[in-house]
């Protein structure tokens, strides 16, 4: 295809499907937990992240990564001090992550191209240190998952019969709400920090329609949000739109369609 003959397609399109993989595959067990607002929270501690460092004139992504792991340990220590009201820790981080954002964003005066960028995703923002970083984190992050696969199905499941079961549930859940944090900021690149978070709960939704097992419930996920990467990053670079919004609304678009289907299927049984 004509796209691939422009390099910052080629590093679009790798970072996005890598991007889909990972958000994909931890959104599964965020929207069985009932933590569909943690990308949430996380995105909007990302874009604290990026306007310090534009603000202080440091590579933004790390501020991203900084910030997110940063808002991921405070998410649980406030879920900790509530425990039956684990939606407090996402609401507190989330408001005091933005409006430390736009602090930081006031302060430097400045809504440039660049933080656009950061905001809704960007096609050419995406540079070859930005795939590699993406793809050597991805693979931690994928092995990270594969290794911990039984204490996080137990953990999402029941987590008091796998704190009786020996699994050490609150480390497990800080470092899986750190890798989370990790995929949030890999993820700003090409989704950007206002859309990431739908990528990580609306192909997860998609496979909780249809799938009949757990395992297939990853599949069906990873294939609903690579399609929407896929298609979302050639519709934005042929009709010039923003990928971020491009690729949410074709998951939202696949959702609809599966809910109305199912909807109809039921209806004539």
């Amino acid at each position: 295809m004509f796209i691939f003959s422009f390099d910052f397609m080629q590093r679009a399109f790798i970072a996005g499907l890598i991007t889909a993989v990972l958000a994909a595959t931890l959104g599964v067990f965020i929207v069985l937990r009932r933590l569909s607002l943690v990308g949430d929270s996380l995105s909007h501690a990302s874009l604290a992240g990026v306007a310090g460092g534009m603000l202080l004139g440091f590579y933004p992504f790390y501020g991203a990564l900084l910030a997110a792991a940063g808002a991921a340990l405070l998410i649980e220590f406030i879920r900790r001090a509530f425990p039956r009201y684990a939606e407090v820790a996402l609401a507190v981080v989330m408001s005091s992550a933005m409006a430390l954002a736009v602090v930081m964003i006031s302060l430097k005066k400045a809504f440039n191209a660049d933080l656009f960028s950061y905001l809704f995703g960007s096609l050419v923002a995406v540079s070859p240190a930005d795939v590699a970083v993406i793809t050597g984190a991805g693979i931690f992050i994928l092995i990270s998952i594969a290794f911990l696969y039984r204490e996080l199905f137990a953990i999402t499941f029941d987590e008091e019969a796998a704190r009786l079961a020996g699994i050490p549930v609150a480390a497990v859940n800080i470092y899986f709400t750190l890798l989370t944090a990790l995929t949030v900021a890999l993820a700003v690149r090409v989704v950007g920090t206002l859309l990431v978070s739908a990528l990580m709960v609306i192909p997860p939704a998609v496979s909780l329609q249809i799938a009949r097992s757990f395992k297939a419930a990853f599949g069906i996920a990873i294939g609903v949000a690579l399609l929407a990467v896929i298609t979302g990053l050639y519709a934005s670079f042929v009709f010039d739109l923003a990928p971020g919004g491009t690729i949410v609304l074709i998951a939202s678009t696949i959702l609809v369609a599966v809910m109305v289907a199912k909807g109809a299927i039921n209806r004539w049984k």
